[in-house]
């Protein structure tokens, strides 16, 4: 099977750290080329992809024929910008979250996927992780009985002025940041989509969202999320059925913020436990959009869902009095 080529535009410390080498390790995909003006960059990539061919701007990587799909690590308010302009240059994209700032945006993103006839896609690697396929089958297949409620945590310290996470201008926010790991986990779980978000309490620093705590319902059950990025690191979902709790202790950084793990109390307080210490979901991500490029097969993570999870965070900045 031919291996399909990566590109990388931009140097960043998340693609160089996790992505850059995910795409370098993944079966059937080759990392080929990267954009960035620095030596420096440029050599922490060939450092585990020695044959890494360097480009010096992002429209030349584009304008290089050898390359088959483009990663976008760039800045949140930079992922519509050049997701538009890689598939009007015949790329498939995976493009990190939030790919968008609000839910609108993914609708020309859409439209350029389908007239380009190419893939594109948001890195939403959780929904590649065995553990959340595992939780799935769980839930829907009524271990837990009937859901009744679904409790969400995700939380880092991070108060530095110049990260882009803290900069208004580049679209930074906790919620953009990491909330959509918690809305868009229950979101894929069940199934189901937000009906209202009767509370929302934001704070704000520097006019990004630095603490939010969010109750949704929706059609089955209720919803309570806790997202911040001035708290001490802790994450986790729980789902509390009518018969039992499925709780994942490490649901999206798996292996890197802990092992990720899988427990189920029912009833006899029988509890099952379920660890998968080796997967790599970036590794997975990767093989997963390969394939669906080289086999016209389904992208377990298309754009319409994560349309989806940016609709409920623009209903979250409606209810707490932000503008989206």
């Amino acid at each position: 099977m031919t291996s399909t080529r990566w590109g990388i535009l931009g140097a960043a410390n998340f693609a160089r750290n996790h992505m850059g080498p995910a795409i370098h390790a993944a079966k059937g995909a080759e990392l080929a080329a990267l954009a960035t003006s620095s030596p420096t960059k440029a050599a922490d990539f060939r450092a585990f992809a020695p044959q890494l061919k360097i480009h010096d701007s992002y429209d030349a990587l584009l304008a290089d024929p050898d390359i088959d799909a483009v990663y976008i690590p760039l800045p949140n308010h930079l992922h519509v910008e050049w997701t538009l302009k890689a598939l009007a240059a015949g790329k498939h994209v995976l493009c990190e979250k939030p790919m968008t700032l609000k839910a609108v945006e993914f609708d020309q993103l859409i439209a350029a996927r389908d007239q380009a006839g190419k893939l594109a896609a948001e890195a939403y690697m959780i929904v590649h992780h065995p553990q959340f396929i595992r939780a799935r089958e769980l839930v829907r297949g009524g271990a837990i009985g009937k859901l009744v409620h679904v409790d969400a945590t995700f939380s880092f310290f991070n108060d530095d002025a110049a990260n882009i996470r803290n900069r208004p201008e580049a679209g930074g926010g906790g919620l953009r940041d990491i909330g959509v790991y918690t809305f868009g986990a229950a979101r894929f779980l069940t199934g189901q989509e937000p009906v209202s978000i009767p509370y929302a309490k934001l704070r704000l620093d520097n006019e990004v969202d630095v603490f939010a705590q969010v109750a949704a319902d929706f059609p089955d059950f209720t919803y309570a999320a806790t997202v911040s990025m001035r708290m001490f690191p802790r994450q986790g979902i729980t789902f509390h059925g009518e018969e039992g709790v499925l709780t994942l202790t490490c649901p999206f950084n798996a292996n890197v913020f802990d092992v990720a793990e899988l427990t189920l109390e029912t009833g006899g307080l029988s509890v099952t436990t379920e660890r998968w210490p080796a997967e790599n979901q970036y590794v997975t991500q990767v093989e997963n959009f390969c394939h669906s490029v080289q086999t016209g097969a389904a992208y377990p993570c298309p754009l319409e869902f994560s349309r989806g999870t940016q609709h409920m965070m623009d209903m979250v900045f409606e209810a707490g009095g932000q503008p989206v």
